[in-house]
């Protein structure tokens, strides 16, 4: 299995966790993981171009810089991911803010579109 296809298999591991877990009523751990599933997908395509970062932002700003701003993407993309991280942030380290139920299933419905555009854009390197 090739670093993509690994990536995009956590990715969408990561989003069958956040469903899981928001389900069960756990908003917080749920947008961390739909973040994660996203920001997989982001690390994968950026893989596909030949690169690679080690650290949240650059990785974000990356994705930004080469899909979003280069067109090859739709911006939102760009924009769920650093409101994702947002959340991401809220739902680890949170002590008395938390994320709401309803910005966690948004978050999974932003991973699981992005998952969808990257199948689309990397063809038979997604399987």
């Amino acid at each position: 299995m090739s670093e993509i296809e690994a990536l995009l298999k956590r990715a969408r591991e990561s989003l069958m966790a956040a469903r899981n877990l928001r389900r069960d009523g756990f908003s917080d751990f749920a947008a961390s993981r739909a973040f994660y599933a996203m920001f997989y997908v982001a690390e994968a395509l950026l893989a596909y171009s030949g690169q690679s970062y080690s650290s949240h932002s650059a990785v974000i700003a990356a994705f930004g810089r080469e899909y979003a701003k280069s067109g090859k993407v739709d911006q939102k993309f760009h924009r769920w991911l650093i409101s994702a991280q947002n959340f991401r942030i809220v739902g680890d380290y949170g002590v008395e803010a938390h994320v709401s139920g309803e910005h966690a299933e948004l978050a999974c419905e932003w991973a699981e579109e992005f998952i969808q555009v990257a199948e689309g854009l990397l063809g038979e390197r997604a399987k």
